[in-house]
């Protein structure tokens, strides 16, 4: 009786897969699905011998990759052991049942999916690998960030930096009026012309108005400084 279902059995196979050797299941692989990548399918061949009391027990099965077979992400004999180990449920499922068919489809899945996941860890390598490079070049372009600790730092580098300039400036003007009053005791007109200062240079110096008061051609304004009272 086995013998006869075993003969039916190899008639339906023959009919599922015309091309192949008696007892020999030629499986070709759906490649991964990656955008921008190409894969050729993967071959991998099916051997099944029938025992004399199959189906009540399981058959024995091994595992080769195809001559014709691209190269992929499948190793033999590493992947040969994993994926035959993987069929074990489906034979206790069908003991007493036709189960090639059956252990020839999780077979074929289960390859898919070992490749599968594969090429998508190496393209997830690559493309972590390319983000990160990415950000290398981004950096090159980027300036400090500013945050409420650095800026109030800059305010206080800025307030010191101005608080210096304007002790410079009033000690440089108060030099200069000692000199003017010390040599301007002589008559009327033989005095020395005392120096004057443009619009702007008033300005830069905090004696008057602000930037938005002065004309364009402000540098060509001379202010008479012995008519300028400095507030101290």
């Amino acid at each position: 009786m086995a013998s006869e279902e075993q003969a039916q059995e190899i008639e339906v196979l023959q009919s599922i897969y015309p091309d192949e050797f008696l007892c020999i299941i030629q499986l070709v692989l759906e490649p991964p699905a990656i955008p921008g990548q190409i894969y050729e399918p993967p071959i991998i061949n099916l051997h099944v011998t029938y025992p004399p009391t199959y189906p009540d027990t399981a058959p024995e099965l091994d595992l080769t990759i195809d001559a014709a077979s691209p190269v992929s992400s499948l190793a033999f004999p590493e992947d040969k052991e994993l994926l035959l180990s993987a069929l074990a449920p489906t034979i206790e499922e069908n003991l007493g049942m036709a189960m090639i068919f059956s252990l020839a489809t999780t077979l074929k899945e289960s390859a898919e999916t070992l490749i599968s996941d594969r090429a998508h860890a190496i393209e997830k390598t690559r493309e972590d690998h390319l983000r990160k490079e990415e950000e290398k070049e981004m950096e090159k372009f980027r300036g400090t960030l500013v945050t409420r600790e650095r800026f109030m730092v800059w305010v206080a580098e800025f307030k010191e930096e101005a608080a210096r300039k304007a002790v410079a400036e009033k000690e440089q003007l108060e030099a200069e009026e000692k000199g003017k009053r010390g040599g301007g005791g002589g008559g009327g007109g033989g005095g020395v012309k005392e120096k004057r200062l443009t619009g702007r240079q008033l300005y830069e110096r905090g004696i008057v108005g602000n930037a938005d008061d002065l004309e364009e051609d402000a540098d060509d304004v001379e202010v008479d400084i012995a008519k300028l009272k400095v507030k101290e």
